[in-house]
Formats: C-alpha cells, structure tokens, sequence
C-alpha cells in the first residue's frame, strides 16, 4: 500500500509539471499567432510574384522543356 501511494504522489507531479509546460507552450502560440499568419502571408504574396517564378526558371530551366518532351510523341 505504502509502495502504490509513492508511486501515485510521483505521477501527480509529472501530471502537474506536464501541464505547467503545456500551458506555456499553448500561451506562447497564442501570443505569437498574429506575427506567424503575417509571415505566412508575405510567403505566400512573394511566392505568387513574378520575381519568384523567376527565381524559380533560373534554378530549374528544363522543367518546361520535360513536360513539352512527355506531350508531344517522337
């Protein structure tokens, strides 16, 4: 009985500890919510620009040339 009542008192406190970091994770994400949905959204904004398709030509120029070669029959 003595052995059980330890083991639950050291569970409690793991219990206890694990929400203490839980709930500071929640409260950072929550604070933290606004900055990330406007950093998103600036990715998203640049990712649709044109200076981004460009970027992406330039570090990938066969990428049309692979799709026309499967299109069009030999």
């Amino acid at each position: 009985m003595m052995k059980q009542a330890r083991f639950l008192d050291w569970y409690l406190k793991i219990g206890i500890g694990s929400a203490i970091v839980g709930g500071g994770m929640e409260f950072f994400m929550i604070n933290t919510d606004d900055k990330v949905t406007v950093l998103e959204a600036e990715k998203r904004a640049y990712e649709n620009s044109p200076e981004a398709q460009a970027v992406r030509e330039a570090l990938n120029p066969w990428r049309n040339k692979d799709a026309e070669a499967t299109k069009t029959p030999p």
